[in-house]
Order: structure tokens, then C-alpha cells, then sequence
């Protein structure tokens, strides 16, 4: 069985979800022109309102407004893993989306442990299935006579009948609990790579578009620091050719705030793209680890079914002894052995003289 996550092109997000985008770092043109060759409060307020972390904007936490829980009071994936958290193996981080991953792939892998120990347990069955059969066909006590021979005989056939039911538990054992666990999902670790990849490549996007940002703000920093200076430089000396470096220095800071607001603009959409897939996929794990856990639950249930029918059969075949050890007779055995092997019954009387 193989599992196929979608990986939905941008926008097809469920309708209950669209509402609940992020907001983006800067809000368009009019935001960025209004901030742009100036240190007004407007420009503080904007930097004061997110915080970018690992390449992703957040709210900042000082005048972070209430976020609503996409999905509240379900604990699910989609509402707790949009942080990095701290590798506790190095000093790197691990994206949320990645610490889904591995979860799932345990898993797997616990779901395949779980066959493992089936399989031992099948082994367990055949070998003991194996003994009891041939016990069954001892020779110990096969001279026993009368009633309690009988019972004794019955006790030696229940073994091999006990037998054939390990042997048909062990059997239902691997073909419907064994197998299924193994077999669940098997190109299971194939598809949670290429869903690996496919978030991972959205996120490397994300950082070389924030990265295009912080190179197109550096240069417009220049740019207005250069128009600062050619300005200043008008204030003490006039001259024509300072004020067409002005008009120059001029058409370049405002280019410089077109390029910034451009590259912010690809910013937020590709935030936006890796936000929308990132609610789409972090549902449907959520959805495949549910179904994985149910999966595992009915076969344990139908484990648990199957040793109580064996406990039942076995019930079945030790009755056929109780019914014969009711019926042991010491006095008749007594009697069947008299009949066949007596001597006489004359018995011995004193001499004469």
C-alpha cells in the first residue's frame, strides 16, 4: 500500500483555512514608499510589528496580536509547528515540518518492530505446536489398562489436537496479523522523502528570497546615504553638477526602493506558498498518523480475537479427558483385570493328616 501525500499547487489550502494566511512582513507599495528614504516612527512601528527568525516572519512578541488556532482544541499539526526548535544533538535547529517527519517515520518503524515481534510469536506457536505433537506420540504409559487407560490414551490425543491448534493460530497469526503490519504502507519512507523535499525546497525559496530582501535593503540604505551626502554637500557649495548627482543619486534611491519592494513582494508570496503547503501537509500526516494508529489497533483487537478462540479450542480439546476421567472406576478396572488374567479362585485349606 503505498501513500501518496498531495502536493497541491499554491492557493488550494481548504476553504476553512483561508482565512487565517499570514500576514505579510510589509503590506505593498504604499507601506515601503511611505518608509523609504526616511527613520520615521511608521518604519520603527513596521520593524517593531515582526520578527524574522531562521528566514520566516513572525509576529514580534512585544504588540503580537491574538492569532486564532487554525484548527482549536484538536492539538493538531497544522497549529504548533511553524518554529524551529533547537537540535539537542549539535547546535543547529530543526524545522517543525521535519520533527512531523521523524515521528512519522518512527512510526513506521515501530509499526514494523510490532510485525517483528508477531513473527516471534508465530515462531513461539510452531515450535511449541512441533513438541506437543511429538509428545503425543510417546510411548510413556502405553500399557496402562481399563478406564484410567482410556482417560490416559485421550490425554496423549488431546496433545496432537492441541497441537493442530497452534498450528492453525499460528497460521491466522502471520497471514492476518503479521503480514498486514508489515506490509502497511510500503513505500511509505519513498513518500515521506519526497514530501521532505518538496517542503524543503519551498523553504530553501523562502531563504533566498529573504536573503534577496536583506541585499536589496542594504542597497537601499547606501543609496539614501549617498543622496544624504550629495544633499549635504548642495548646502555647502552650489554648484550645477552637485545638483544633477542629487537628480542622479535621487532616480537611484528611489530605483534601489523599487527593487526592495519588489524583492519583498516575492518574499511574501513564497512565505505564503510554503505556508499554504505547509497547512495541507502537516493535515494530512496528521490524518496518516491517525489512520496508522487505527490500523495497528484493529490487528492487535483481531490478535487478541484470535487467542481467545485458541483458548477456546484448546478449552475443546481436553473435555473428551474430563468426560473419561469422570468415568475412571477403580472397582470395575479391578474387575476387567480379574476376568482376563486370573489364576483361580479356589483358595488353599489346612493338611490332613
Amino acid at each position: 500500500m503505498s501513500t501518496r501525500l498531495p502536493m497541491r499547487p499554491p492557493g488550494s489550502v481548504p476553504a476553512v483555512l483561508l482565512g487565517f494566511r499570514p500576514a505579510p512582513a510589509l503590506t505593498g507599495a504604499l507601506c515601503l514608499r511611505q518608509n523609504l528614504g526616511s527613520s520615521s516612527p511608521g518604519k520603527k512601528q513596521s520593524k517593531e510589528n515582526t520578527i524574522t527568525i531562521n528566514c520566516v516572519t513572525f509576529p514580534h512578541p512585544d504588540t503580537m496580536p491574538e492569532q486564532q488556532l487554525l484548527k482549536p482544541t484538536e492539538w493538531s499539526y497544522c497549529d504548533y509547528f511553524w518554529a524551529d526548535k533547537k537540535d539537542p544533538q549539535g547546535n543547529g535547529t530543526v524545522a517543525g515540518f521535519e520533527l512531523l517527519l521523524q515521528k512519522q517515520l518512527k512510526g513506521k518503524q515501530m509499526q514494523k518492530e510490532m510485525s517483528e515481534f508477531i513473527r516471534e510469536r508465530i515462531k513461539i506457536e510452531e515450535e511449541y505446536a512441533k513438541n506437543l505433537a511429538k509428545l503425543s506420540q510417546n510411548s510413556l504409559a502405553a500399557q496402562e489398562e481399563g478406564s484410567l487407560g482410556e482417560a490416559w490414551a485421550q490425554v496423549k490425543k488431546s496433545l496432537a489436537d492441541e497441537a493442530e491448534v497452534h498450528l492453525k493460530f499460528s497460521a491466522k497469526l502471520h497471514s492476518e496479523v503479521e503480514k498486514p503490519l508489515m506490509n502497511f504502507r510500503e513505500n511509505f519512507k519513498k513518500d515521506m522523502k519526497k514530501c521532505d523535499h518538496h517542503i524543503a525546497d519551498l523553504r530553501k525559496q523562502l531563504a533566498s528570497r529573504y536573503a534577496a530582501v536583506e541585499k536589496a535593503r542594504k542597497a537601499l540604505t547606501e543609496r539614501q546615504r549617498d543622496l544624504e551626502m550629495k544633499t549635504q554637500q548642495l548646502e555647502i557649495k552650489l554648484s550645477n553638477k552637485t545638483e544633477e548627482d542629487i537628480k542622479k543619486a535621487r532616480r537611484k534611491s528611489t530605483q534601489a526602493g523599487d527593487d526592495l519592494m519588489r524583492c519583498v513582494d516575492l518574499y511574501n508570496q513564497a512565505q505564503s506558498k510554503w505556508f499554504e503547503e505547509m497547512v495541507t501537509t502537516t493535515l494530512e500526516l496528521e490524518r496518516l498518523e491517525v489512520e496508522r494508529v487505527e490500523m495497528i489497533r484493529q490487528h492487535l483487537c483481531q490478535y487478541t480475537q484470535l487467542r481467545h478462540e485458541t483458548d477456546m479450542f484448546n478449552q475443546s480439546t481436553v473435555e473428551p479427558v474430563d468426560q473419561l476421567l469422570r468415568k475412571v472406576d477403580p472397582a470395575k478396572d479391578r474387575e476387567l483385570w480379574v476376568r482376563e488374567h486370573k489364576t483361580g479362585n479356589i483358595r488353599p485349606v489346612d493338611m490332613e493328616i
